[in-house]
């Protein structure tokens, strides 16, 4: 009875064998690395505040390898100039560079997110003075959310006499005289060679082809 039993137990606990499938798909299958849920970098860029977004539009201004995570110095005050945070009176350009070196490590050149909201309750207190630490942060994060670069225009030629010497062609000589006419346009071949006359006429002569017109005048 007990060795009935027993092979009983055993039958009932033994697992069904499995069903025979495609060997080279369940290799293929191991192979495969498991896929995170989602994109984690469209994820992240949607969960971005508005704050961080424009932090990471000046981190990467003019730098082509920056990840947008960390901010230079010079980034730094760029953003405190075109976002107003910087107005002369109560925020001026230094007390930028000093908040910045204030809370970037002493080894460090640039500032995180973390770090940059940080300079910014820094500068909130001095920019708006009237108001509590809460509402003058707030005021802040407003002049800088949304925003990004201001990138300058062309920068125009400055005129000097030396230029504008160099360029004149009335005041021109020798040869260089030769290539351009009264009104200061190139004459192209003629000005460079000596084309042969084949008019005719004595070279120098300024009255050629009025012979007509001083017959019909005679008449």
């Amino acid at each position: 009875m007990a060795d009935s039993k027993a092979k009983a137990a055993k039958t009932a606990n033994r697992t069904p064998p499995k069903s025979p499938g495609d060997p080279s798909r369940e290799k293929s299958a191991e192979r495969l690395p498991q896929e995170p849920e989602g994109t984690p970098e469209g994820a992240a860029a949607q969960g971005l505040s508005a704050l961080e977004e424009a932090f990471r539009k000046f981190a990467v201004h003019g730098d082509t390898r920056a990840t947008g995570r960390e901010m230079h110095g010079k980034n730094w005050s760029k953003l405190c100039r075109d976002c107003q945070v910087i107005d002369g009176k109560n925020v001026t350009v230094t007390d930028v560079d000093i908040v910045f070196s204030k809370i970037k490590g002493k080894s460090c050149r640039t500032i995180t997110f973390e770090q940059f909201q940080e300079a910014l309750q820094e500068l909130s207190r001095k920019r708006f003075k009237d108001k509590s630490s809460e509402e003058a942060l707030q005021e802040v994060h407003r002049l800088i959310e949304g925003k990004a670069p201001i990138i300058a225009g062309v920068t125009k030629a400055v005129s000097s006499p030396t230029v504008s010497r160099l360029t004149d062609t009335s005041r021109f000589t020798g040869s260089h005289k030769e290539r351009f006419d009264p009104s200061g346009k190139g004459r192209g071949k003629a000005g460079r060679v000596d084309l042969l006359d084949e008019s005719g006429y004595v070279s120098g002569y300024k009255h050629a082809g009025t012979y007509n017109q001083k017959v019909q005048s005679g008449k």
